[in-house]
């Protein structure tokens, strides 16, 4: 709206190059998972081989499950496939909890018209404010919310909570009663206006091209 104030996979990690491999003692059977992850890479046992420092005899018995590898070669086979050894040992590092960042009633913005009958809660985060806005509007008896055309595309999209609204959208109006929702273009002059006898709430989502 014309009104709003200027203003907020884990990627497998690469074994490292210069990492020390882990002491010596055994580890899970990896054979299937040696024996797919070489095939998924394009690799024969003897570019594994190759790369990895093991010998071909050797990572031919650990793809058929005929010897349970030591930490260190997993390790070293890990390191020539530029995986996480955990992708081979089936360790699944515990995932990051989600962030829910929260604004109190009290952290979230307000405006408010010149004559004080309509109120705009902010609740778009501020990083979206070139594309997305975000409002719970309040509207006293009376109250209406004027806007100039904003830029070519932009719609808006409000929703009724409470009372009764009237969108004007270059000249045409239209009521939108509670719990309704009107979509319309807002890149020409419009204005959402209270028409019933009491207080009226709605959301309004502005979204811009």
């Amino acid at each position: 709206m014309s009104n709003k104030p200027s203003s907020p996979t884990r990627m497998p990690k690469s074994v490292s190059r210069h990492a020390a491999p882990p002491s010596e003692m055994e580890s899970p059977n990896v054979g299937p998972h040696v024996n797919q992850l070489r095939k998924k890479h394009g690799m024969t046992l003897d570019a594994l081989s190759n790369a990895s420092g093991v010998s071909r005899s050797m990572l031919s018995q650990i793809e058929r499950g005929e010897t349970n590898p030591t930490l260190a070669t997993v390790w070293a086979i890990a390191h020539a496939l530029k995986i996480d050894i955990s992708e081979l040992v089936g360790v699944r590092h515990a995932a990051t909890p989600p962030r829910i960042d929260v604004a109190s009633a009290a952290f979230t913005p307000e405006i408010r018209t010149e004559d004080g009958l309509c109120t705009l809660r902010i609740l778009s985060p501020a990083d979206r404010a070139d594309s997305l806005e975000w409002y719970e509007l309040i509207f006293a008896t009376g109250g209406a919310l004027e806007s100039a055309a904003h830029g070519r595309g932009t719609r808006e999209h409000l929703t009724v909570l409470e009372g009764a609204l009237e969108v004007v959208c270059d000249g045409v109006r239209e009521e939108i009663a509670d719990g309704a929702t009107a979509r319309y273009p807002a890149d020409v002059a419009h204005e959402i206006r209270n028409i019933g006898n009491s207080e009226a709430r709605a959301l309004l989502v502005v979204i811009s091209q």
